[in-house]
């Protein structure tokens, strides 16, 4: 099962709170998670990319780096750990995101990926003209197999001819062609997300708790399989281990009780725009009132692991077993001290804990 880390390349992670780390993002700051995320063996982490923050007395995501200039950075200081940027498929044309991927994974040596976003947040795109009108909300996977199709023929074949509905391309080149077709993945939370995944991504990453997880990395797995491709889930958790249960639990709810509440509605706000059932937007709505072990939005809906660093770890090594997810996409409170007692305390824990399943 891989283990990645979600950098926070955006104002203060993914915690809404006034009781959580507060930080301007910073190359230096992603560079020393980076390479702490290396030094304990983690797989992979992933930066992502918002354009318009939700402010709030936080200012929440306000400040953002832009992914594939930061992750090039990175790969760059780095050498085993894999390395994925996002892409806004809103804000940058397929051949032009194909070129900059190629030289991105130039830079990473062939450990680049890439985490492709359709759009769901119109406030975001609206003030920069980028916007396609509402009618968006229920074509975007139309537009995103249209952008993958473009992409990867670029990098298998260095030149693409494509006549489509959103795309017309006559004969565009990509030199030179990366020497492999990078890794993708989408967030494919509903059901119409899961089925372009099956069939356009590499890997599903989505928010829910172990009720929810199997009902979502099902599917993909089924419908995958049924044109020959093997897609995994990446889930969201944010990881609050500590030395007992109740401090762990404690740290969780004076998050919670100190959560950013004009943030909060301006998130909700953007997603109640999207009228798209079971996905990402529906998700953060319904985060508002959810336990934290489900989902808080405090916590940008992630589903909160919190425990002693035994329970913890128990928790990561049975959940491949228990919801079919093939990986966690892990969040922190305060990355860099967090990362190296996770990588102390709970890790070895894990691993055991996960080779003693593997051979039950």
């Amino acid at each position: 099962m891989k283990l990645g880390v979600f950098l926070p390349n955006g104002q203060n992670g993914y915690i809404i709170s006034d009781s959580s780390p507060q930080y301007i993002p910073s190359y230096d700051h992603c560079l020393e998670i980076t390479q702490e995320a290396e030094r304990i063996g983690l797989d992979f982490i992933l930066s992502m990319i918002k354009y318009r923050g939700f402010g709030g007395t936080t200012g929440y995501w306000d400040s953002c780096l832009d992914s594939i200039a930061l992750a090039c950075g990175l790969a760059a200081q780095t050498s085993k750990i894999d390395v994925y940027a996002t892409v806004p498929i809103l804000g940058i044309h397929p051949a032009i995101a194909a070129r900059q991927l190629a030289t991105f994974n130039d830079i990473a040596k062939g450990r680049a990926g890439v985490n492709l976003v359709t759009g769901w947040n119109r406030p975001e795109y609206e003030p920069m003209g980028l916007w396609p009108g509402d009618d968006y909300y229920d074509r975007r996977y139309d537009y995103a197999a249209e952008y993958v199709e473009i992409m990867r023929t670029l990098w298998r074949d260095g030149r693409a001819t494509f006549d489509g509905e959103f795309f017309k391309l006559d004969d565009a080149t990509c030199y030179p062609a990366p020497e492999r077709e990078l890794p993708i993945v989408t967030a494919g939370q509903s059901p119409r997300g899961q089925m372009y995944t099956a069939h356009h991504s590499d890997y599903n990453f989505v928010f829910g708790d172990r009720e929810l997880l199997p009902k979502i990395a099902q599917p993909v797995l089924d419908e995958a399989a049924k044109v020959g491709r093997d897609v995994g889930t990446l889930a969201l958790f944010t990881i609050i281990a500590d030395e007992t249960d109740e401090k762990a639990r404690a740290k969780a709810q004076a998050i919670v009780d100190g959560q950013d509440k004009e943030a909060l509605a301006n998130v909700v706000g953007s997603a109640s725009k999207d009228p798209q059932k079971g996905g990402t937007s529906e998700h953060f709505v319904n985060g508002l009132t959810a336990p934290i072990e489900e989902g808080n939005l405090t916590f940008m809906s992630f589903p909160v692991l919190h425990g002693s660093y035994e329970s913890v770890a128990e928790q990561i090594a049975t959940l491949e077993r228990d919801t079919n997810v093939s990986g966690l996409l892990m969040t922190f409170v305060d990355y860099v001290p967090d990362l190296k007692i996770f990588g102390e305390k709970v890790l070895p824990l894990v691993r055991e804990k996960y080779a003693a399943l593997q051979l039950a």
